[in-house]
């Protein structure tokens, strides 16, 4: 036998126990969603045939050529059968790009395509491109939003960390052929743009996220709504904000919409992640609310706090202290699969329902703003418990 062939044996024999380990879910749960005990995909999940050249001749030493630092922040949709996730992969080169993986049960065997997606580029190609939200909307297309990145052109020579971020948009009817439309037309730098599923008074509905610069959302309120005549040419003329940041809260410096919003007979369900900034960075965690089936921009429940924060494993990696989610899928009998990123590292899933989600929304203490009212809302629970555990 082929000592080089059986090396390659060897990896594939590696790779597939990786992929095929059973996903169990963890012990402990507060209710909300279920944690599972591994991450779904690592950068280690990447098939062998993308990371090492299997040809002896050219690679003697059977050694990685193409490196795979990450995957994260993956669209996700339920496609043929299978649960299908667009994910974000991160070289070593540090550039991202997309890829398809796919299981039979959106828990574990999550395997990826042979090949990424070949994403067209506009007539200004961008230098990074990540994030997808992957969008089913009632024309018929399942659409991508994305952030495209480019350098700023306004910037010094030697200045090579200024950036700006536009959405990207994209549309497709197979996963496999991409049509790349314009880039989003807005007044200010744009990540984490989301399509809403329906049209709203017969335009296309946008969920924004205006910043100031590339990192700092500056004057940026929140995550903000605007409706579009033209998706092909996308532009918005007018904007609001419909879930504002505050002051010493989960989302204090910057929000952002994640996937788009689950409809329910109470109410459109949303995730969007909130980033505050403490002693060790920034930390991002995830959190809920909920606008009106008739005026999908009215709010009309904002819990109180984060719905789920890095835990464990999930606090370390490349960019720490960090969960991100754009991703999830809702099945028929109400299960709801959270696909969500730890630390701009590795991919994890998370299930609850939508009973139990809009429960969360409706009934969950909304933020008082100061310790005073914390204290309150607490008191009112403990009163109304105290009696019931003195009759048990």
């Amino acid at each position: 036998m082929n000592s080089y062939n059986s090396k390659i044996r060897a990896l594939l024999n590696d790779h597939n126990k990786l992929i095929e380990r059973e996903n169990k879910p963890t012990t402990t749960s507060n209710g909300w969603y279920q944690r599972y005990a591994n991450p779904i995909l690592t950068g280690e999940h990447a098939p062998i045939h993308w990371r090492y050249d299997l040809n002896e001749k050219t690679n003697p030493f059977l050694m990685e050529r193409i490196g795979i630092n990450a995957t994260m922040n993956s669209g996700a949709i339920k496609w043929n059968d299978k649960y299908v996730l667009v994910v974000r992969i991160e070289g070593a080169d540090r550039k991202s790009f997309f890829a398809i993986a796919e299981s039979l049960n959106g828990i574990d065997n999550f395997r990826f395509w042979d090949y990424p997606i070949n994403m067209p580029e506009t007539e200004n190609p961008a230098t990074n491109m990540y994030d997808m939200r992957l969008i089913q909307h009632e024309d018929g297309w399942i659409y991508g939003f994305f952030c495209a990145e480019r350098k700023d052109p306004k910037a010094h020579e030697n200045d090579l960390s200024s950036a700006i971020a536009a959405a990207g948009i994209a549309r497709t009817k197979d996963l496999i052929n991409w049509e790349r439309l314009p880039d989003l037309k807005s007044s200010s730098q744009q990540r984490n743009v989301v399509l809403h599923p329906e049209f709203v008074d017969g335009k296309y509905a946008l969920y924004t996220r205006p910043q100031d610069g590339f990192i700092d959302a500056g004057s940026g309120s929140g995550i903000g709504w605007a409706l579009v005549e033209d998706i092909i040419n996308a532009e918005i003329a007018d904007e609001k904000i419909i879930d504002r940041r505050y002051y010493h809260t989960i989302k204090e410096v910057k929000n952002g919409e994640g996937p788009a919003p689950l409809k329910t007979p109470q109410g459109w369900l949303h995730m969007a992640h909130g980033v505050r900034g403490c002693a060790a960075g920034l930390r991002y965690v995830l959190y809920l609310y909920m606008t009106s089936l008739d005026d999908p921009s009215e709010l009309i429940a904002s819990p109180g706090g984060y719905f789920m924060a890095p835990e464990d494993i999930e606090r370390v990696g490349d960019v720490s202290n960090v969960l991100f989610s754009n991703g999830w899928i809702a099945d028929d009998d109400g299960t709801v699969f959270i696909y969500y990123a730890s630390s701009d590292t590795r991919m994890h899933v998370a299930t609850s329902t939508l009973e139990r989600l809009v429960d969360y929304c409706l009934n969950t203490p909304e933020d008082g703003f100061t310790s005073a009212s914390s204290v309150e809302t607490l008191k009112k629970q403990i009163e109304n418990n105290l009696p019931i555990m003195k009759s048990l």
